[in-house]
């Protein structure tokens, strides 16, 4: 395969669940893996080193519950044609569908590892691994996390993107972000934050609740006005907020010394700082899809998810 036929082969990796559903595995064991070429890491990994660090980026970056399945990118990523393993003859030989266990896999010390082909491609052009990389991350993960999530992976969190010319990939709205804001009257939906310098607002920043990424439309209902910290928060799963009631419920796995969390949970079970008009308040649905995908469950207190 020459360079543009790598990129777009790993673009058709198959992650997205029935719709909208998030599937981050291989995303994330893809990002993994890129990291040790850029390292200049063995070309095979064993699972019983993989598994650690899978394990800690889906708890971080998956929905909750995800990292239950960590093992499964390992064995599934070889249908893509990207991936290939070492192991047991007669683990190997199993259709694709018959996942090993985790056991099985640890106890097998089976090796995984991009085909020798695409390792020379991806060793002998840094720029492509960037790229590769820069596009994945921009395909699963909302802006105010990117960086986190390259960097979690050992990858330079301002990796760049070399993607080919002409391509036509799915258009934002340019006038989402003014549009949220103006619906909130420039303030956070949490705290109340409204800075400005001048006429510019300074860290306030409209929140996807269904992220983009996961086919959220560019629509006011689909959006909060968030500051900048709220909003990245957010989109780590810290906090979600409730259908009807508005209600903002913080995750029980949110920790930090007492000074922070007392100034994050004094907003736990606080409603939403609304919209100016009931026909931009946020949708069920996006709130649902949030809860469902993104929030660390469980939720605080008896309103909690």
């Amino acid at each position: 395969m020459n360079r543009d036929e790598i990129i777009h082969a790993f673009d058709r990796i198959r992650v997205w669940q029935r719709g909208d559903r998030r599937a981050v595995h291989k995303p994330l064991l893809v990002l993994y893996a890129l990291a040790r070429v850029l390292n200049g890491d063995a070309a095979m990994v064993d699972w019983n080193m993989a598994e650690p660090r899978l394990k800690e980026l889906l708890e971080e970056f998956g929905p909750a519950g995800s990292s239950q399945t960590r093992h499964n990118p390992f064995w599934h990523l070889q249908t893509d044609g990207l991936w290939q393993l070492d192991g047991p003859p007669e683990l190997l030989a199993r259709p694709a569908a018959a996942t090993p266990t985790l056991a099985e896999l640890r106890k097998s010390h089976v090796l995984g590892g991009f085909p020798k082909a695409l390792r020379a491609a991806l060793a002998g052009d840094p720029g492509l691994a960037a790229t590769i990389a820069s596009r994945i991350a921009d395909a699963h993960f909302p802006e105010s996390i990117r960086s986190d999530v390259l960097a979690a992976a050992g990858l330079p969190p301002d990796i760049a993107d070399e993607s080919p010319r002409g391509e036509q990939r799915r258009r934002r709205d340019p006038a989402f972000r003014e549009k949220v804001l103006c619906a909130y009257q420039y303030r956070c939906g949490v705290c109340g934050h409204d800075l400005r310098l001048g006429r510019q607002t300074v860290g306030l920043e409209a929140a996807h609740i269904q992220w983009f990424q996961a086919k959220g439309p560019d629509e006011i209902p689909n959006g909060i006005a968030l500051c900048s910290l709220h909003h990245k928060v957010f989109d780590l799963g810290v906090f979600t907020v409730l259908p009807e009631a508005y209600q903002i419920v913080f995750s029980q796995h949110l920790n930090g010394n007492d000074e922070t969390t007392r100034r994050f949970l004094s907003y736990q079970g606080a409603a939403l700082i609304l919209p100016q008009a009931r026909e931009y308040f946020p949708q069920a649905e996006f709130l649902n899809w949030h809860r469902e995908e993104v929030f660390k469950k469980p939720g605080r207190g008896s309103a909690g998810p």
